[in-house]
């Protein structure tokens, strides 16, 4: 190899360091930050310079009037009223504070979509081990090309440097250990109709979060979260069931479903990425479950930055309706029911890596500094053309404590149809908070144990 193709084989390695680098922990003197300017979990202590953003005081965890152990929960800020709403006809007086997808929303459904932004409150919160965990997690966790390394029990990167540390804040999100959700879903068509797809119930368990386990003990599997899903309808689904596994490494995730017609349990070949997944009876993509559930391998991930941004948060107000059709509006969520609020966001861009694929070749990502909750998204197709947008509404959960991802769902701004996961309105039971349950409960046999016939 003569000398200019060596100099070439050396600047194309460099350019690919990016997405194969590993990424080491920070400093103990950044990670002692979590401890006086930053909140446990790594959002800032303090409040914006007009105090419309307050100071963060410990979170949410007392008793909500209203809530009952795993039934149906109250709102902790029932008595709020707006403090002002966004329309069509205002929203250039706030567009700096609303992602894309919002203010195409507001275009494309000026007679019934609004913003109403109520007033700030800090509720994030977790147990002490958790942010014990965190403030371990600063010092010992690390990326390696696009996994993480080292992490466990907490936020892996409370003081993050890159766009992949934030979105894997968000994928391992205090959400609780083991749940339980009792759920209907709809498909919005472009016609304005709301099409029952799920009426099921999804128990949840995040090994990772297991706290008598350790990073030594995690790191044997470093499965980080189960589900099992099963459905009592719509008739035509009755029965049918799904169970997966994932893995901190995205190609070693498992995924099974149960087809009553079939009377077998079947592998799915890939859970993944922009595949359809039998959770949303295919109307959305694997990684577009709660905002972003996915391998990261498919994009460049680039940090934009924090802002303050009116987002979904504390929602609870959305639980308090007794029916779906009193929150579902025409094409997407009644403004009645959803509450949205200033707060700082990081801001997160992936661009689809050079030789993959995507339908969406660009997506921006606005996750809560507080919680990591990514609670909206915005993505574009290959024409460029702002396509989908994706939200997550949030729960303040005291008996966790935590506030955490409850409804989610998208709206395809050029087709006009969309999606509605996880309402709880006609349950009885409304995020349930449950004892640990065995591996095995989540598992392709234990599915068909339980199979109808």
């Amino acid at each position: 190899m003569n000398r200019y193709n060596l100099c070439a084989a050396a600047i194309a390695a460099t350019l690919a360091l990016p997405t194969i680098t590993a990424h080491a922990a920070v400093t103990p003197e950044e990670a002692a930050k979590l401890k006086t300017e930053l909140t446990p979990l790594g959002g800032e202590r303090a409040g914006n310079k007009d105090g419309s953003i307050p100071a963060w005081t410990g979170g949410y965890t007392t008793p909500i009037q209203g809530d009952k152990p795993n039934g149906r929960r109250g709102d902790p800020f029932k008595d709020e009223k707006p403090l002002f709403s966004i329309t069509a006809q205002n929203v250039s007086q706030y567009a700096e504070r609303l992602n894309a997808g919002t203010i195409g929303m507001l275009k494309k459904y000026p007679e019934s979509f609004r913003v109403d932004v109520y007033r700030t409150h800090r509720t994030a919160a977790a147990p002490q081990w958790v942010n014990d965990n965190t403030f371990k997690n600063a010092t010992r966790a690390k990326l390696n090309g696009d996994l993480v390394e080292g992490a466990f029990g907490g936020i892996p990167f409370p003081v993050p440097k890159v766009g992949a540390e934030v979105i894997w804040n968000h994928v391992l999100r205090w959400r609780g250990t083991t749940v339980q959700l009792d759920i209907n879903q709809y498909q919005l068509t472009a016609d304005g109709r709301a099409v029952l797809t799920t009426d099921g119930s999804i128990d949840q368990q995040m090994p990772y979060y297991f706290q008598d386990s350790s990073p030594e003990q995690f790191a044997k599997s470093n499965e980080f979260w189960t589900i099992r899903l099963k459905n009592s309808g719509p008739p035509i689904r009755a029965g049918e069931a799904l169970v997966g596994r994932n893995h901190i490494d995205g190609a070693k995730d498992q995924a099974w479903v149960y087809l009553t017609g079939q009377r077998r349990v079947r592998k799915l070949p890939n859970p993944c990425c922009d595949t359809p997944t039998p959770a949303t009876a295919g109307v959305m993509s694997f990684d577009e479950i709660e905002t972003w559930t996915g391998r990261l391998g498919r994009f460049d991930w680039k940090l934009i930055g924090k802002q303050e941004m009116f987002i979904p948060y504390n929602g609870n107000r959305l639980l308090q309706a007794k029916s779906d059709s009193e929150v579902l509006g025409k094409s997407h969520l009644n403004p009645d029911y959803v509450r949205w609020e200033l707060h700082r966001v990081w801001i997160v861009e992936a661009n689809l890596r050079q030789g993959q694929r995507h339908q969406a070749v660009r997506s921006r990502y606005y996750c809560d500094e507080d919680t990591w909750n990514c609670v909206l998204a915005d993505r574009w197709d290959a024409q460029g053309q702002l396509w989908k947008t994706l939200w997550s509404q949030t729960i303040v959960a005291p008996d966790l404590p935590g506030t955490v991802i409850g409804a989610f769902g998208f709206t395809d701004l050029l087709s006009g149809t969309g999606f509605v996961g996880n309402l709880y309105n006609s349950k009885a039971q409304q995020y349930g908070v449950k004892a640990r349950q065995p591996d095995s409960a989540f598992t392709p046999d234990a599915m068909a144990g339980e199979g109808v016939r």
